[in-house]
């Protein structure tokens, strides 16, 4: 049984999760040199080797530069190779298009980042879609029950496929808040998490749901338990310790991975990064579990950076409650 499965269940892991994403821009930019630099971790890699040629046979469409159109008709575009694309065509034009949008026909189980919440903003763009929220008309709920009805067909496909935790992964958040409000998401989008991880639950009330949200979402950490979620994904800086603290430590306890400070990486120093690590662990720690790190590292960060926070990870994974020095 995995650490991350222990530290979900609340079931004492001999030490913290570590989980690891190395984005394929950040390949292409060291390729041997980062080859090595993950070869001197074999507790957190495996040390296969990729060449570079197979590594960009491999990108799904939207890490590929150019453009790109999903089942859904939406455009994206990127202009760095490796890196996620951003959506620069909306299909929805006017609200006459919601009522015409048809339901893709694919069923292959395939929910990509961004399934419900980002998916209303991609079919219509941010500032229609906060217009539609807005409103509060016909249109939003006809929009959210297609988008709904298309992943519940995705989620009915992979029932049988999923291992002990099915994944999910939606930004729900800004840096500030949610755009739409707390009390729009727990009417229009709430019952679609509880209904897609229910049917989950349904299937098996064993399985583990874990959700990976960036954004400031800590007021609604509570409403995505309620949803089924048993572990969530969020991040630190737009989030702030405290809040994490207190909305999952203090108020309830909720199984968090945490995504450590990605917007630290590419500036700090090897002491900024271990204090980082080390503050983190210390404040969220619970001896029973409910706790791992996740680190994401592009491009953009040097490697003598990322090996002091491999080494920051190294050494707080075996956190016991006892100050490390």
């Amino acid at each position: 049984m995995s650490t991350l499965v222990q530290a979900i269940r609340m079931e004492h892991p001999d030490t913290l999760p570590i989980s690891i994403h190395i984005l394929p821009s950040a390949w292409f930019k060291y390729n041997d040199d980062l080859q090595r630099l993950t070869e001197e971790y074999p507790q957190f890699f495996d040390g296969k080797k990729t060449a570079p040629e197979d590594r960009r046979k491999r990108l799904p469409p939207t890490y590929r530069k150019g453009e790109h159109v999903d089942e859904w008709g939406c455009v994206w575009k990127s202009e760095v190779e490796g890196m996620e694309s951003i959506v620069k065509g909306h299909p929805i034009k006017c609200e006459k298009d919601i009522f015409d949008l048809e339901i893709p026909k694919n069923r292959d189980g395939r929910l990509p980042h961004g399934f419900m919440y980002l998916r209303l903003l991609d079919l219509c763009g941010f500032e229609d879609a906060m217009v539609y929220f807005a409103e509060e008309d016909t249109a939003i709920s006809v929009l959210i029950d297609k988008v709904l009805e298309y992943n519940m067909y995705q989620i009915a496909a992979t029932l049988s496929r999923y291992g002990d935790i099915a994944r999910f992964g939606d930004d729900l958040g800004m840096q500030n808040g949610l755009a739409i409000g707390a009390q729009r998401w727990r009417k229009y989008l709430a019952p679609c998490y509880r209904k897609m991880y229910g049917m989950i639950k349904a299937y098996d009330p064993t399985k583990l749901i874990y959700m990976h949200t960036d954004g400031c979402i800590h007021e609604i950490m509570p409403d995505l338990v309620e949803c089924g979620v048993d572990m969530i994904n969020p991040q630190f800086r737009a989030n702030g310790l405290d809040n994490l603290v207190r909305v999952c430590r203090k108020e309830r306890i909720i199984p968090i991975n945490l995504d450590l400070d990605r917007q630290l990486y590419p500036f700090a120093t090897r002491s900024q990064l271990f204090d980082h690590v080390g503050e983190c662990v210390e404040a969220l720690y619970l001896p029973e579990g409910g706790l791992g790190l996740n680190i994401e590292f592009d491009h953009g960060v040097p490697l003598d950076n990322m090996a002091a926070v491999l080494d920051a990870v190294e050494k707080y994974r075996h956190y016991n409650g006892k100050r490390i020095y």
